[in-house]
């Protein structure tokens, strides 16, 4: 978990650069869902996801995925995505990944997870 833990002083540029994925006062259209991973994933976290995977065929046709806060992703984590991807195209639904943190970037370019979202 010492991986993961990050300290550092916040700048002008770490505002700028988040202000792009702040939320407030952004219209989401209706037909988009909107959800996010917030900490590590990893065993035990995976099963959260589970709210969301369960009722996939009730989502809208596109569903965003905000991994921005994500910090850490393990096996467990990477499978429970993959889950939620596949469920999801079955569904005939389209999964939006956006802000991956470099570990868990790594770890699914590692896992080859484009097979499961595309590009």
């Amino acid at each position: 978990m010492a991986k993961t833990t990050t300290v550092s002083k916040v700048t002008k540029e770490y505002v700028e650069d988040g202000r792009l994925h702040i939320l407030q006062d952004k219209h989401i259209p209706e037909y988009v869902t909107v959800v996010r991973i917030h900490g590590p994933f990893l065993f035990g976290a995976a099963e959260k996801l589970s709210k969301v995977t369960d009722y996939a065929e009730e989502l809208t046709p596109v569903v965003i995925l905000r991994l921005r806060n994500m910090t850490a992703i393990d096996a467990t984590g990477l499978l429970a995505l993959e889950d939620l991807a596949d469920r999801l195209h079955r569904s005939g639904r389209i999964l939006i990944l956006c802000g991956a943190r470099p570990q868990p970037a790594k770890l699914m370019r590692q896992a080859e997870f484009e097979r499961h979202v595309g590009r």
